[in-house]
């Protein structure tokens, strides 16, 4: 009887308890969702473990308990400063804490390059006083980047078609704005150095949201021509994505859509916005962007998201598109923009001569000319004119923008004559005379060279001079000399010049060391154990690559497609500077357990590093298991980890069950795999070897599960923030034993 009325007294306790906690628990999160019948708390709960082994679990002390190595947990920064019960649970379990994402580069470092420290330094000063140390994660990896800023660090450069422009900016490059009108003028100013190619730039701080005049620069009064056609267009960038509109006084439409909507997109790379054509409804077409006015007004309207923007000034443009007659190129289809080589013909095709749309400069198509491996004399590879007419009498501008895989080398030559001359020596580009021209790998060139006293002329392309090249070729010219911009208006688009690839490693390397330096020497107090490289491999053991990636996610940079192989030493070598002597720098991947082939692709990595004369201290495998991983393989894993002698880190440890409810025996699968894992690491690594393990995120409830393993519940603490049976698996790893055997069969109240 007294037995039976102790187990009523524990159960009502129980029903007590579990009231209070929810209550604390709704109180807690009643301003993050509905919780009612909502499907997840409403519907779905955790499976009720059997009474005994809810008695057990509750009877484990913290977890930290079990062992002397480091413990330590991935937490979210936010939830940890802002949950009590999640921040409770860390501190008294763990020694150590990786923060999952605020210390990554995408989190860190703004569009223009700086490091904002100051969410990381509050919370490193909260874990301070919890006595928790704090595992650097991560300082080079493909994902997580703030990857805009850095593709805009070796973007092309772009040279803006200036045209003829109608607009007068001149009181924006001195800064005084005299006939420009400014509403918030504190938020409009000029700025150095900020523009396209480090030119001036017109500088909007929006603070706060609102209508998008509140913020707006009003152009002085334009003068335009009733019914003529506009083209108005210049360059912007933002600090963070951001939003923009353009209004107008004057015009057809006054508020035009653009990209289709009325306001237009910004983000940290430059992007040309163009209002050339605008939607009629009356006629359900575009219509030319048409004056009705003999004078008109620009604004630019950046008031209704907040950020920072900068428009290009000397890339502003109104033009006249009616003011004088079009360019007229004599080649026929110059450009290619048909897609096929009408009034052209391959008089040697070498490995092959094609319309391609892979590489252009401009418009939609260029001809792509490859020589072949025997290629030697330049009529080996030819692609010929129709017959051009040209009036002797006048001077013609002969161009065409030329790019190849590898340093090349081509020459035009002219069935017909020039001057008499079949095989004329040209000054191209300003440059002494030559029969050929040279090429440059990845880099559009511009040729071009003067044409006089000729008639009927044709234009063969002799490219064949070096075996084994692929040329693009693009925008044929041939415009009457005097047709030239200062006395039509026309639009050829921009200039765009790309980096080279030495200078885009150059300055992908000046970026790794800017982040680096600045983020290891301010936490070199804090912080004494670094993930520097953080999924290095493929799931074939070879160095990841982004050059296969069609559509990269927003945050994806692969920096190891600039600084190739050796990125990995740079970035060690970087840690180890400007950190202490004592640090361990690690490299850390996931799946290892799971391709054996991916961990000995690792291994030899690392010893590719250290022959390199960078020093590795530890391998991180971070074991995002399921209930079906294979514990033989496991045990292989941790056999070649433990043989190449380095410190070894169960990283971010995790087991999938595969739903949010599951069973007490998926429950106890569970706890079980945890424990093998564990005991496994202990038995095949070396004591010396052991760094300590981590596990990734607290519990299962949704708040961590965001944007990792949503919908299942991989964790030790159930959505609750309970002790799952998993808790008791994982503590009898650390201990070595079941320590629940010594309890006493009395149910603890």
């Amino acid at each position: 009887m007294k037995s039976i009325i102790k187990k009523i007294n524990y159960i009502l306790l129980q029903l007590v308890l579990l009231f209070a906690m929810i209550g604390n628990l709704v109180s807690c999160y009643d301003d993050k969702m509905e919780w009612g019948r909502d499907p997840y708390y409403g519907e779905v709960s955790m499976s009720e473990l059997p009474l005994p082994l809810q008695e057990k679990i509750s009877r484990y002390d913290v977890l930290k308990s079990y062992t002397d190595m480091i413990l330590g947990i991935g937490i979210d920064l936010d939830l940890y400063m802002e949950n009590e019960t999640y921040r409770n649970i860390v501190n008294q379990n763990f020694d150590e804490i990786t923060v999952g994402y605020h210390m990554k580069h995408g989190a860190m470092v703004n569009s223009n390059g700086q490091l904002n420290f100051t969410k990381v330094d509050g919370l490193i000063d909260k874990l301070k006083e919890a006595n928790l140390s704090v595992f650097g994660h991560t300082l080079v990896w493909h994902q997580n980047q703030n990857a805009s800023y850095l593709n805009s660090l070796i973007a092309p450069q772009i040279i803006p078609s200036p045209g003829e422009s109608q607009l007068d900016v001149s009181a924006l490059l001195d800064g005084s704005f005299t006939g420009w009108n400014r509403n918030n003028s504190a938020g409009i100013t000029v700025v150095q150095g900020t523009g396209l190619n480090n030119g001036p730039a017109v500088r909007f701080e929006t603070t706060t949201a609102g209508n998008e005049w509140d913020t707006q620069l009003t152009s002085p009064e334009i003068p335009a021509v009733v019914g003529h056609a506009y083209e108005i267009s210049f360059w912007i960038r933002s600090e963070a994505p951001g939003q923009g509109r353009m209004s107008f006084e004057g015009m057809i439409n006054n508020y035009p859509w653009v990209n289709g909507g009325a306001l237009f997109n910004t983000s940290a790379s430059w992007t040309q916005i163009t209002y050339k054509e605008v939607w009629s409804d009356s006629e359900n077409k575009n219509v030319p962007f048409t004056a009705v006015a003999n004078a008109i007004k620009i604004a630019f309207d950046m008031g209704k998201v907040p950020g920072v923007y900068y428009v290009d000034i000397n890339s502003i443009s109104v033009i006249d598109l009616d003011a004088a007659p079009a360019e007229v190129n004599y080649v026929n289809n110059g450009g290619f923009e048909t897609g096929d080589l009408t009034g052209w013909s391959a008089s040697n095709s070498g490995a092959g001569i094609e319309i391609s749309n892979s590489e252009k400069f401009s418009g939609s198509y260029s001809v792509k000319l490859t020589s072949s491996s025997t290629s030697k004399n330049a009529w080996d590879l030819q692609l010929e004119s129709d017959q051009i007419t040209l009036d002797p009498s006048k001077t013609y501008t002969f161009s065409f923008y030329v790019k190849s895989d590898v340093a090349g080398k081509g020459r035009v030559s002219f069935p017909g004559g020039v001057d008499g001359n079949q095989y004329p020596w040209m000054n191209w580009t300003g440059s002494g005379a030559s029969e050929a021209f040279t090429t440059v790998a990845g880099v559009w060139t511009l040729i071009s060279v003067e044409l006089s006293n000729t008639s009927n002329v044709k234009l063969s392309f002799d490219m064949g001079y070096l075996p084994d090249v692929t040329y693009y070729i693009d925008e044929i010219k041939i415009v009457e000399k005097t047709l030239t911009r200062s006395s039509i208006t026309f639009r050829s688009g921009p200039i765009i010049v790309d980096k080279t690839d030495e200078e885009k490693a150059q300055i992908i390397g000046e970026a790794m060391e800017n982040w680096i330096s600045q983020m290891v020497d301010h936490y070199k107090n804090d912080v004494h154990a670094w993930d520097v490289v953080n999924e290095s491999m493929n799931d074939a053991g070879q160095l990841r690559s982004g050059k296969n990636v069609t559509e990269p996610a927003a945050d994806e940079f692969y920096w190891q497609d600039y600084l190739g192989k050796d990125y990995a030493v740079t970035a060690f070598k970087l840690a180890r500077q400007y950190g202490k002597p004592t640090d361990k720098l690690f490299i850390n991947d996931y799946g290892l357990e799971n391709s054996l082939a991916k961990c000995d692709g690792l291994i030899d990595y690392v010893t590719y590093i250290e022959s390199k004369g960078a020093q590795v201290d530890g391998i991180g495998t971070q074991m995002h298991l399921s209930l079906s991983s294979d514990t033989t393989k496991i045990a292989q894993m941790f056999q070649k980890l433990a043989a190449t002698g380095k410190l070894i880190k169960i990283s971010e440890m995790d087991i999938r069950i595969g739903t949010a409810s599951p069973t007490p025996e998926q429950y106890a699968q569970q706890a079980a795999l945890y424990r093998y894992v564990i005991e496994a690491y202990k038995k095949f690594i070396p004591e010396p070897q052991w760094y300590g393990i981590t596990v990734w995120c607290v519990s299962d409830h949704p708040d961590e599960h965001v944007n990792w393993l949503p919908n299942d519940a991989p964790c030790l603490w159930d959505k609750d923030y309970q002790r799952k049976h998993a808790y008791k698996g994982f503590a009898d790893g650390l201990a070595g034993r079941d320590v629940s055997a010594d309890f006493t069969g009395e149910l603890q109240y």
